[in-house]
Formats: C-alpha cells, sequence, structure tokens
C-alpha cells in the first residue's frame, strides 16, 4: 500500500511539472476537452488488453488509464475547480457509504449474501442520495450521453429495472426482439430507406441490449468479441484466398461463402 501511495504521489508530481514553468509545451497547451480523445483510447486500450488475458499490457494500459485522470484532474486544480485528492475521497466516501454491510455504518442492516442483493441495494442508497438533493435528478439523468450507444442502452434499461419497469422473464425480452424484427422487415420489405427504418433499426438494438443485461451479459463487451472472431476469421480467409493467387473481389458469393466455412471449420458459432 505505501509504495502504491508513493508512485500515485510521483505521478502527481510529475504531471504537475509537465503543466509548470519550463515543462512541455504540449501538455501546457491541453484541455479538458482536447484530453476527451486521449482518455476514450486509453480505456478502449485497456479494455483490449482486459480481452486478450494479457496481463503484462493490463499493468502498462492501467498505468496509462490513471494517468488521464490524473492529468484532467490538474488542469482542473489549475481552473481553482478541485484536485484529484477531492476526486480520490469523494470516491472513498461514496464506497463506504454505499457497503454499509461491509463498513458496518448501519448497525441494523440486513446481512447482504449474494451479488444481486448488493446491486439491489446499491441501487436503493443511489435513490435515497438522489432524493435527498434540493432538486434529484431524473432517474435516467446521470447516464453520460457520450457512453458507446449500446452500453448507454444497457445502463438505461438498469436504470429503469431498478424500480421496476422490466421484463418479468427473458422470454419476455426474445418475444419483443421478434416484434421488432418483423417491424423491420415490415418496412424493408416495403424498400422504404427512410427515418422509420432508422428507429425500427434502432428499437431493435435497444431490445437486444436488453436482453443481454437480462441474461447477464454486458452487450458491449459481447459485441467486441465478436468483432474480434469474425475480423480474425475473415483475414485467416483472405490470406488463404491471396496465398492460392486469387482475387477475392473476382470470387463469387458462393465460393465466398464455400472459402468462409472452410475457415469455420476447426471452430463452432459464427
Amino acid at each position: 500500500m505505501s509504495n502504491a501511495a508513493a508512485e500515485f504521489a510521483r505521478l502527481v508530481d510529475i504531471m504537475a511539472t509537465l503543466r509548470g514553468p519550463g515543462g512541455c509545451p504540449w501538455d501546457r497547451e491541453q484541455t479538458i476537452d482536447s484530453l476527451k480523445r486521449y482518455v476514450l483510447e486509453e480505456t478502449y486500450e485497456m479494455l483490449e488488453a482486459i480481452d486478450r488475458h494479457d496481463h503484462e499490457a493490463l499493468c502498462e494500459e492501467l498505468g496509462d488509464f490513471v494517468f488521464e485522470a490524473v492529468f484532467v484532474a490538474q488542469l482542473e486544480e489549475e481552473a481553482g475547480h478541485f484536485s484529484i485528492a477531492d476526486s480520490l475521497e469523494s470516491v472513498s466516501d461514496k464506497l463506504v457509504r454505499r457497503h454499509p454491510h461491509v463498513f458496518k455504518r448501519d448497525a441494523g442492516a440486513e446481512p447482504l449474501d449474494t451479488a444481486e442483493q448488493v446491486r439491489v441495494r446499491w441501487e436503493e442508497l443511489k435513490s435515497a442520495e438522489r432524493g435527498a438533493q434540493s432538486k434529484p435528478p431524473a432517474l435516467l439523468g446521470g447516464i453520460p450521453s457520450a457512453l458507446p450507444s449500446l452500453l448507454r442502452a444497457y445502463q438505461i434499461g438498469s436504470r429503469a429495472a431498478s424500480v421496476g419497469f422490466d421484463w418479468v422473464r427473458a422470454e419476455d425480452v426474445v418475444a419483443k426482439i421478434r416484434e421488432e424484427v418483423d417491424e423491420v422487415h415490415e418496412v424493408v420489405s416495403r424498400s422504404e430507406k427512410s427515418e422509420r427504418l432508422e428507429e425500427e433499426i434502432g428499437d431493435l438494438l435497444f431490445a437486444i441490449a436488453n436482453l443481454s443485461r437480462k441474461l447477464g451479459v454486458e452487450p458491449e463487451s459481447a459485441l467486441r468479441k465478436a468483432n474480434e472472431k469474425f475480423t480474425g476469421r475473415f483475414t485467416a480467409m483472405e490470406e488463404r484466398i491471396t496465398a492460392s493467387g486469387r482475387q477475392m473481389r473476382d470470387m463469387t458469393l458462393d465460393a465466398l461463402e464455400n472459402e468462409w466455412q472452410r475457415t469455420k471449420a476447426p471452430a463452432s458459432g459464427l
């Protein structure tokens, strides 16, 4: 723990030096807005390392991720808004406050034995905190609009479900998905390239995100893995076709499908 504290303090000092007189011109010209792209890039690089279970890469990417947080906090401190210490105090206080079953803040609280009980209690505590504010935000108001849309749909469904607005069974969501597919088919069958088609595709994706939530699957992660699986198989197919002296663009769809099936053969799935 002492090493972690010392290294964190060292990182904060380095960041202050980079932004200070005689520091780095690039670091000195950054703003919280210009840093958004780097925060996002580091987030996804960290997620990629997690997906690969590449622990060496994850060690590095996690450091880069923390650095971006320190960078943003440095700018906010310079502007007189808050420091990284304020952010750490805030999250520590929140964790203690929302885990009374661990930190014994509520002697009368019932013990929580399962992760689902903890999740329900967490949402109840969050709701109580919102209610204590002079103007509590809307239930869905705190979900960042900048989240990837699939993940945001997952969060929206989770918030709505926390107050009981949810399908009873996963099978009910499957039925909703079938309904949305039928509506997409109706629009497509009329060759209607309009806002209606975009709306129906959106409804279908939203329903799929809610099925993922209902089944305990995080949809952004699931789709990211599906993307990687398809990319790997498609690249292997492309390499084999190129090695045979052929060009993919010159092949028929049936020929490409045969090659695709050959690529899939060792594994099941896609």
